[in-house]
């Protein structure tokens, strides 16, 4: 699977000139056999470096940078899976929202899926 499509690219880029506390996050991925959830509200220029809230699981999520590349790169074995993007995850909450409540509870909260 694509992490990323036209459209979805196209908002992320949008959201570029928002500021990040306004915007909502436009995407949402996550480690299919792991903890790792990244939320993410915009795409710089380059169309690698994007920006938003990063869990990596370890109780300390974080507002920052990711690699496109590096995430589509990402090989999970022994199944061979890849980070995926969640199809049916909608924000509901604006970054900043997220990032306080991350930021009090250890983790991205997953429980505003439809």
């Amino acid at each position: 699977m694509k992490l990323l499509t036209k459209e979805i690219k196209a908002k992320l880029e949008k959201n570029r000139n928002m500021g990040w506390q306004e915007a909502k996050p436009i995407v949402k991925f996550f480690n299919p056999v792991g903890s790792a959830t990244w939320l993410i509200g915009e795409i710089e220029e380059d169309g690698d470096t994007m920006f938003g809230l990063c869990d990596l699981g370890m109780g300390e999520p974080e507002l920052g940078y990711v690699s496109l590349a590096e995430l589509e790169a990402v090989d999970l074995p022994p199944l061979g899976l890849k980070i995926e993007r969640d199809l049916y995850w909608t924000a509901n909450k604006t970054m900043q929202e997220y990032a306080d409540e991350a930021r009090q509870t250890g983790r991205i909260q997953n429980y505003d899926n439809p």
